[in-house]
């Protein structure tokens, strides 16, 4: 994983694009099931897990939103035991705290139910808490109800994704970072990539670039009919003296007119809680500050037609997210719906992240995994919460459908160099 080893020129069977979790799942289950493959790994940065995989909530899902028989839901419920189990297994830090999703109103308590039938059709467990029971376990969290799912918990998801490549490595997988690919084209041999450092030319990819899923798509000339939309979402960290305000992840029922989950209270793996995110729309597809702005990204936005189809459907919603990112007093209302204690002095600063959407040509934001082939390669298009959670049956996904796809039978040297 040296930043300064080169293999100008160097030949593989696959070539990985993308260190995030979804990338080093794929190249550890890959190196696991085909031993005799060669396969090389690109990331662009000098480390792992530096986008979507490091500046995430840390949360372990349990697949309580998700539509039944959806991919997100067969990958989150079989994620989040996985991602336990692997945990252990590499000694990684992780807690099993649970969440309740608390309801502060008649409505909501009408959504909570809806949840809960859910929940049952997901086959998890939930537990419905009255308010005098949602008091005894969270007393300073204040609602009519709350579920609890106990299947939750918190990760150390950077850590999950250096093990996962280190395994990859140790299986014989070579890793490359400051691999930033300005090119990829195919012919009926193989794949060539070119980053700005070097060019390499394999018989297949498989493609993991989250934020950059779709324009590696169109070079392969996939028939794209979506783009990758960046939100942005800002957290809060509260101080020390709140490290045990909550024993739970807390969540708001989220709002079906909504596009996402709302303002949350998470314990993190350091034992500290943060607060958030929103959603707001990044000016760049790196854009974690709001002066981070990329004129090209832009352009690329303003030119897609269902960019501003998305912008009349959810304007006024993402117009409440600006305002509360800008007006720290809307964002703490958020909290206070729940946990009426926090103050404006108790958020404090923390980094945001940035969300990879995927929005289609109509206007609509893709909430499920969206993975294609073109002639050489197997493209993640978009790979959406809870993509962490699910990064090894992501993984195993992947390897499947790249099995299929391109035919490769274990320990086959189908594809092996020459």
């Amino acid at each position: 994983m040296n930043a300064h080893v080169s293999l100008r020129n160097a030949d593989a069977d696959v070539i990985v694009i993308g260190g995030g979790i979804i990338g080093a799942s794929t190249s550890m289950q890959l190196t696991e099931r085909y031993p005799s493959l060669k396969v090389l790994v690109l990331e662009k940065e000098d480390a792992l897990a530096v986008h979507q995989s490091g500046h995430n909530s840390g949360v372990i899902h349990a697949g309580v939103y998700y539509a039944p028989g959806s991919l997100k839901a067969d990958f989150c419920r079989r994620g989040a035991a996985a991602t336990y189990a692997f945990s252990r297994r590499h000694d990684i830090r992780f807690e099993q705290c649970g969440k309740l999703i608390v309801a502060t109103n008649a409505i909501e308590v009408q959504r909570l139910k809806d949840l809960f039938e859910r929940c049952r059709q997901n086959q998890l467990r939930p537990q419905w808490l009255d308010r005098n029971e949602l008091t005894r376990e969270e007393p300073r969290i204040v609602g009519e109800a709350a579920m609890r799912v106990a299947s939750s918990g918190i990760a150390d998801y950077p850590s999950v994704t250096r093990a996962m490549a280190s395994v990859a490595h140790e299986n014989g997988a070579t890793l490359l970072l400051c691999q930033e690919v300005i090119g990829m084209s195919e012919d009926e041999n193989g794949v060539t990539v070119t980053t700005k450092q070097a060019r390499f030319r394999a018989k297949h990819a498989i493609v993991c670039a989250g934020l950059m899923a779709d324009r590696f798509a169109r070079m392969c000339k996939l028939d794209v009919d979506f783009r990758i939309v960046p939100f942005r979402g800002e957290y809060y960290r509260l101080p020390a003296s709140k490290n045990d305000i909550v024993r739970h992840l807390i969540y708001p029922v989220p709002d079906p007119a909504l596009p996402f989950l709302g303002v949350h209270l998470t314990r993190m793996i350091g034992g500290y809680v943060t607060v958030g995110p929103n959603a707001v729309l990044a000016m760049a597809r790196e854009g974690y500050r709001w002066r981070d702005i990329d004129f090209g990204d832009l352009a690329e936005m303003a030119t897609f037609g269902g960019f501003w189809k998305m912008l009349k459907t959810y304007g006024p919603s993402g117009l409440s997210e600006v305002r509360n990112s800008l007006w720290k007093s809307g964002y703490l209302a958020l909290c206070q719906k729940y946990c009426p204690e926090l103050s404006i002095d108790d958020l404090e600063p923390y980094p945001a992240g940035v969300r990879a959407q995927a929005v289609s040509s109509n206007g609509a934001l893709i909430h499920d995994f969206l993975i294609r082939p073109s002639k050489r390669s197997l493209h993640v298009c978009n790979a959406p919460s809870p993509a962490a959670t699910s990064a090894l049956p992501i993984g195993e996904y992947l390897v499947d459908a790249f099995s299929k796809a391109f035919g490769v039978q274990p320990h086959s040297d189908l594809f092996m160099s020459t």
